[in-house]
């Protein structure tokens, strides 16, 4: 029994000693964390068969409203980023893509413009900087609300590939460092 009662005894005072100093929450005021946010931005894909279905030499033109760069949430913290692009074609056509960034009123903040050869490519892949003093401005980003995206079709309108399962894919991811505070 007085083994018991002196080993609570000890593990009471021992709680006491341990917790003599106050804890320092002023420390997260010195933490700088910058996570890095990753996510898809647009897919697009479209077989060939389509592609010799339209008529006009544009084959697709489309506005996205895209609203995510220039929420406060991200425009306020964001330090730098990258956009990444990868497009692969297996069709027969030569084909021209372009993306342009605009900002609420439809103006032109910036412009990515791609060339494919017709079949067999390989895969084109592009990073495209902003911010970070070596990349296009970081106010594009912060000011885009909308993504144009045009794909022309500078072949015929008849061929189809030899490959299977022909069609044009574009894929575009963002990268991007952030500011907690």
């Amino acid at each position: 029994m007085v083994n018991k009662t002196l080993l609570l005894f000890l593990i009471i005072l021992l709680g006491f000693v341990s917790c003599v100093e106050r804890p320092d929450f002023d420390q997260l005021d010195d933490l700088r964390v910058t996570p890095t946010i990753e996510s898809s931005i647009l897919y697009v894909e479209s077989p060939e068969d389509l592609l010799n279905k339209s008529t006009d030499s544009i084959f697709y033109s489309q506005n996205f409203s895209f609203d995510g760069f220039s929420e406060d949430v991200f425009a306020d913290r964001v330090l730098e980023g990258v956009i990444s692009y990868e497009l692969e074609n297996t069709t027969s056509k030569e084909l021209e893509i372009i993306i342009g960034f605009l900002d609420e009123n439809g103006s032109l903040l910036d412009v990515e413009k791609f060339h494919m050869d017709p079949a067999p490519t390989i895969p084109l892949k592009r990073d495209v900087e902003y911010g970070g003093g070596s990349g296009k401005s970081l106010e594009i980003i912060k000011n885009t609300s909308s993504i144009g995206f045009n794909i022309t079709n500078m072949g015929d309108h008849t061929s189809i590939s030899n490959l299977p399962d022909p069609k044009i894919i574009f894929r575009s991811s963002g990268k991007f460092r952030m500011r907690i505070r």
